[in-house]
C-alpha cells in the first residue's frame, strides 16, 4: 500500500502542479491498486471542503476514441474517495502522531505501507516537518521517503546545516531533492541522444564544439511573489539549480549504467571540474517598467513585496568552464532572465567551422556558417539542427537548413507528462537518478557561494533593462568576449 502526504497540501504548488501529478498518475493507471492521499496543512477546512479547491486544478487525459467527459468525472470521484485532508501545526509533535494514528487506521488490512512525504512548504520549516514526520509517522512495515522541494538553502553554509538537520532523522537513501525541470521531456532524452546515437559520440568534446549555451527567459515578473524572490534572486532561483543541473547532464561521462548511484556520480564529477566562477564573467540585470501600446509593464522595485532600492538581480549571464580533458576551453554560457521578450528554455550547442574555407565566398548568410545542435526544453518541444545547404536553383549560393524533429508533429497528439508526474513516479518506483544527492549540491554551492557573497558584499548594482526586452546589453558584450553571439535572439 501507498501512503503519499502533502506537507503544505494547502499552498498554490500544492494545488497546481502535486495533486494534477498525482491525479495523472492514478489516471493512467501508475499508482499502486491501493493508496491514499494525505493533505497536511494549518488551514483549518474540512476534506470535503479541500477536495473542491484542488478540484478546480484537475484535469484528465483523454483518448476521445475510448472515453470522454463520463470517464473524466468518474476518475476524479473514485480519485478524491482516496484523498483525506489533516489540518495540523508543523511544530506540534501531537498533531503528527494524529496524522500517524489516521494512516495506521486506514493501512491496518495490509502487511506492508510505503510512505511518502512531500514538503511542498517554506525552506524555513523544512527541517521541523521532516523531523517530526520521520519520527512519528515513519512507517513501521515498510520504506518511507521524503521529498524535498528547492531551494536547499541560500548557500553552502545554509546548505550543509538542512542537510545535517534532515541526517539527524533521514538517511540520504531516503532522501528525494527534487529539482522539477529534471523531470521535463527533453531532459530525460538528453542521455538517450547523447549515448544511443553513435553520430554524436565522437563530435560532443571540444575539438568539434565551440560554445554551449543554456538559455531560460520568462516573458513575465516576479508579479507580487517579489519578496520572496528577492531573498534569493535568479542566480539561487534558475542558476544553482535548474540550469547547473542541465549542465551535469549535458557534460558528464558516460556513466557505467543507468543506476542512480552512477549517473549522478558522473554529474558530481562535472561539477567538481570546473573553474571558480570569475566575476568578469558574469553580467546581471534588473528588469525596469515600460509602456508600449498603452499598455504599461511594471518594473522590479513597483513590486510592493520588493524593498525599496533593491539590488537583486532578475536576470544574469555568466560563462563557466570545464577544466578537464573533454571540455578544456569550451565556454559553457548560462543565461536566465525574468521579464523578457519570450518564454523559452533551450540548450544551444554551437559547432566549430569546418576546416579549410572551400565554400567560404557562396554562404547567402555569413554569420550562421557554423552548424547548430538546438534542444528546446519549452515550450514546443523540439529538438532540430542547422545544417549548411546549397539553395535550389543555378548557381552555388549556400544558406542554412534546419532538420527539425517537433514533438507535436512527430508523436501526434501524444500528451507530454508534467515534470513532477514522472519525478514522484520515481519517488514511489524508488528510482534516485533525476534527484540531487548531497555531495552534488555540497559541489553547486561551493562553485556558486563564492560568486554570491561578492556580489552581496560589494553590492554590485545590476544593468537595468526594459520589460519585455532580450536583457541587459551586458550580456551581449560578455558573449562577444568569446566570440559568441547569444542564439536565442532570433
Amino acid at each position: 500500500m501507498l501512503s503519499f502526504v502533502v506537507f503544505g497540501a494547502s499552498g498554490d504548488l500544492a494545488k497546481k502542479k502535486i495533486y494534477p501529478a498525482l491525479f495523472a498518475l492514478y489516471y493512467e493507471g501508475r499508482l499502486p491498486k491501493n493508496f491514499m492521499i494525505y493533505g497536511y496543512a494549518r488551514s483549518s477546512m474540512t476534506t470535503e471542503e479541500f477536495r473542491n479547491k484542488i478540484a478546480e486544478s484537475l484535469t484528465c487525459r483523454i483518448d476521445w476514441s475510448k472515453a470522454g467527459e463520463s470517464d473524466c468525472a468518474a476518475k476524479s470521484e473514485e480519485f478524491f474517495a482516496r484523498c483525506v485532508y489533516v489540518p495540523g501545526q508543523y511544530d506540534q509533535a501531537k498533531d503528527f502522531k494524529a496524522l500517524d494514528a489516521l494512516m495506521c487506521e486506514n493501512e491496518r488490512a495490509v502487511s506492508s505501507v510505503k510512505r511518502v512525504f512531500y514538503l511542498s512548504i517554506p525552506p524555513s520549516i523544512f527541517v521541523p516537518v521532516a523531523q517530526n514526520a520521520a519520527r512519528e509517522c515513519q512507517s513501521k512495515t515498510g520504506d518511507t521517503r521524503v521529498i524535498v522541494e528547492k531551494p536547499f538553502g541560500r548557500d553552502l553554509t545554509s546548505s550543509r546545516e538542512l542537510t545535517a538537520a534532515l541526517a539527524q532523522d533521514l538517511s540520504e537513501e531516503q532522501t528525494y531533492r527534487i529539482d522539477h525541470y529534471l523531470g521535463k521531456e527533453l531532459i530525460e532524452n538528453l542521455t538517450v541522444m547523447r549515448f544511443s546515437n553513435i553520430m554524436f559520440q565522437p563530435l560532443w568534446n571540444r575539438n568539434y564544439i565551440r560554445n554551449v549555451q543554456i538559455n531560460f527567459s520568462e516573458n513575465f515578473g516576479t508579479e507580487g511573489r517579489g519578496g520572496y524572490f528577492d531573498n534569493y534572486g535568479i542566480i539561487r532561483d534558475i542558476m544553482q539549480n535548474h540550469l547547473l543541473q542541465i549542465l551535469a547532464l549535458f557534460a558528464m561521462e558516460e556513466p557505467a549504467s543507468l543506476d542512480a548511484e552512477d549517473i549522478r556520480n558522473e554529474k558530481v564529477k562535472v561539477i567538481r571540474c570546473m573553474r571558480p566562477i570569475e566575476m568578469d564573467n558574469v553580467a546581471l540585470g534588473q528588469y525596469k517598467g515600460r509602456e508600449t501600446d498603452g499598455k504599461k509593464y511594471p518594473a522590479y522595485l513597483d513590486d510592493e513585496t520588493v524593498p525599496k532600492g533593491s539590488l537583486c538581480p532578475t536576470f544574469a549571464a555568466m560563462a563557466l568552464f570545464i577544466d578537464n580533458a573533454r571540455w578544456d576551453g569550451v565556454p559553457f554560457l548560462l543565461k536566465a532572465g525574468k521579464a523578457l521578450h519570450k518564454r523559452q528554455a533551450e540548450i544551444r550547442v554551437q559547432f566549430r567551422h569546418a576546416p579549410g574555407n572551400l565554400y567560404g565566398e557562396r554562404q547567402g548568410r555569413v554569420e550562421h556558417v557554423t552548424n547548430e545542435l538546438v534542444i528546446r526544453i519549452q515550450p514546443d518541444e523540439a529538438i532540430y539542427l542547422r545544417i549548411n545547404n546549397k539553395v535550389p536553383g543555378l548557381g552555388q549560393r549556400l544558406d542554412q537548413t534546419i532538420l527539425d524533429l517537433q514533438y507535436k508533429n512527430a508523436y501526434g497528439q501524444v500528451e507530454l507528462p508534467d515534470a513532477y508526474e514522472r519525478l514522484i513516479l520515481d519517488v514511489i518506483n524508488g528510482d534516485k537518478r533525476l534527484f540531487i544527492r548531497n555531495d552534488e549540491l555540497e559541489a553547486a554551492w561551493k562553485l556558486f557561494t563564492p560568486l554570491l557573497d561578492k556580489i552581496e558584499e560589494q553590492k554590485i548594482a545590476p544593468e537595468l533593462y526594459p520589460y519585455g526586452s532580450r536583457g541587459p546589453i551586458g550580456a551581449h558584450y560578455l558573449a562577444s568576449r568569446f566570440n559568441v553571439r547569444w542564439g536565442d535572439t532570433e
